[in-house]
């Protein structure tokens, strides 16, 4: 039930579970792989490797890659950077990002900076769920700007608790990345969760673990971090959601609520 979460653990159970997902023995890591796939509906088809054996641990398995070809890039302006669910998508009024219905949170709020609170135009919250693909791409051609590693809770962020505890987006730790695209600047949201044991992105590695009770900032304006849409810019490593920030001047998102998305696919 949703009010188990206040009381758990959760910082705990997700270092345990890091660890417990790249455990090496062949016969726990592929085990625990096998009942996965079968309680969760694994497309394994999909992966670039269909036999357990070519994991090394779960967790290899989890942010496995797919065969080459299989998430062709569309040729709009803007594709969704990862398999996963349309939570909610839509305009900001009022510096405000819908969560679920009769719910909202404040831009401010879920990227730590009241500088940003009037920039963002529109948004997409995409759901991850356990079967999908866990590799996050460019939504766009853009080039790093910043991140920004948020401290906080690991709520799920499942329907159900998405429905039911406020804020849970901006309460969650998560890692904001900033690019410069040809329609502004987009945030692209990281949203970590219960049992989620690491964050990582293709420039800096794994950010987390270990957890940090601090913000974090990373500046890039001096490398020139050049990254092409359908690109891989990082991975969850177990699943969450991701949400996309665009400002005034960024395509007209033409996807639905409840939409199931395909990387590469259009936004547009």
């Amino acid at each position: 039930m949703t009010f188990l979460q206040f009381i758990l653990p959760q910082h705990l159970l997700s270092r345990l579970m890091f660890r417990f997902a790249r455990i090496q023995l062949p016969w726990i890591k592929n085990t625990f792989t096998s009942w996965f796939i079968s309680k969760y509906e694994v497309n394994l088809n999909e992966a670039e490797y269909e036999d357990l054996s070519e994991y090394k641990h779960f967790n290899d398995f989890f942010t496995r890659s797919l065969k080459v070809g299989l998430r062709p890039i569309s040729n709009s302006k803007l594709i969704s950077p990862v398999d996963g669910e349309v939570s909610q998508l839509g305009g900001i009024e009022e510096s405000m990002i819908v969560q679920a219905k009769g719910k909202k949170y404040a831009v401010s709020a879920l990227l730590a900076d009241d500088l940003k609170n009037d920039y963002f135009h529109s948004f997409a919250t995409i759901y991850l769920s356990p079967k999908d693909y866990h590799r996050i791409h460019m939504p766009c051609n853009g080039i790093l700007k910043s991140m920004k590693y948020i401290p906080g809770n690991l709520f799920s962020v499942n329907q159900n608790t998405v429905n039911n505890i406020d804020y849970v987006f901006a309460r969650n730790e998560r890692l904001v990345c900033y690019f410069d695209t040809e329609f502004g600047e987009i945030a692209l949201v990281m949203v970590g969760a219960i049992f989620v044991g690491s964050i990582e992105t293709v420039w800096e590695g794994q950010i987390t673990p270990p957890f940090s009770k601090l913000v974090k900032t990373y500046d890039y304006k001096d490398r020139q971090i050049n990254l092409a849409k359908g690109d891989e810019l990082g991975r969850f490593n177990m699943g969450s959601t991701v949400i996309l920030l665009l400002p005034h001047d960024s395509p007209r998102l033409n996807i639905e609520p409840n939409e199931t998305l395909k990387m590469g696919q259009s936004l547009t």
